[in-house]
């Protein structure tokens, strides 16, 4: 196997010697946890890739052009290729050694595992408004600001509502909305961020079911409405201001 690493900076802890710590090695475990594609060696060290907005890891040629933004090129013995290419570069390598790929003690539970009573349990805890809420990673695991729009519009709650006041029936409402979003979005493989590509080289088809993001000025699906967009806690929110009420 020849690793050759073609930036650097895409690896944190910056200056760490990747090439040789990868060397002679055999995945072992891929796996996933939030956002993070996680490898696991046969030495029991472990890296997880964040493809951020349009990150990429796939399986090529050896010989296939190399695509700009490639920062990383993993050569088999089979003439395999494995690349990960990031044009933004919002995403990159974060190489964990001996650490148990499982310590992330940071990160909240599994959006698709949880439960309303721990999600109610969860909110209560912060009176931030409940879009911010959701993007907060040490709270629930995984939700994108597409997906929290998404949700919330699905569970008729307006983004701006301080999480700690939910009712018992919104919380169930939007833990089955989020789960039904993201079982959504799996199944139709994400949204498509300008040039972003799936591992196939396909499309996401999610921005077709979209009800309100990206959606500002256009007609709420339910009640005609036009849809709003406001920047709450420094990102994007979209909603209707007449289905997704703040009472």
């Amino acid at each position: 196997m020849r690793v050759r690493l073609l930036r650097a900076d895409i690896v944190t802890p910056l200056g760490v010697d990747f090439a040789g710590l990868l060397l002679n090695r055999c995945v072992a475990e891929i796996s996933r946890r939030a956002k993070r594609i996680i490898f696991r060696f046969d030495n029991d060290h472990s890296l997880y890739f964040h493809l951020g907005m349009t990150g990429r890891l796939t399986i090529e040629a050896a010989d296939a052009p190399v695509m700009p933004h490639t920062h990383l090129l993993v050569d088999f013995d089979d003439g395999q290729q494995l690349r990960f290419r990031d044009p933004r570069r919002f995403g990159g390598i974060w190489w964990l050694g001996a650490a148990s790929a499982a310590d992330d003690d940071k990160l909240g539970p599994e959006p698709l595992e949880l439960k309303a009573s721990e999600l109610a349990a969860r909110l209560s805890k912060t009176r931030r408004a409940i879009k911010t809420a959701l993007l907060d990673q040490s709270l629930v695991a995984g939700i994108g600001n597409i997906y929290a729009d998404e949700a919330l519009y699905a569970a008729r709650i307006h983004p701006l509502v301080p999480a700690s006041k939910l009712t018992v029936a919104q919380v169930k409402a939007l833990c089955a909305a989020i789960k039904r979003t993201l079982d959504k979005a799996l199944h139709d493989k994400g949204r498509t961020l300008r040039e972003y590509r799936d591992a196939d080289g396909n499309e996401g088809e999610f921005r077709k079911l979209h009800r309100v993001y990206d959606r500002e000025g256009k007609p709420c699906a339910r009640c005609g409405t036009l849809i709003v967009r406001q920047v709450i806690g420094g990102r994007s929110a979209h909603f209707c201001p007449v289905c997704q009420v703040m009472g």
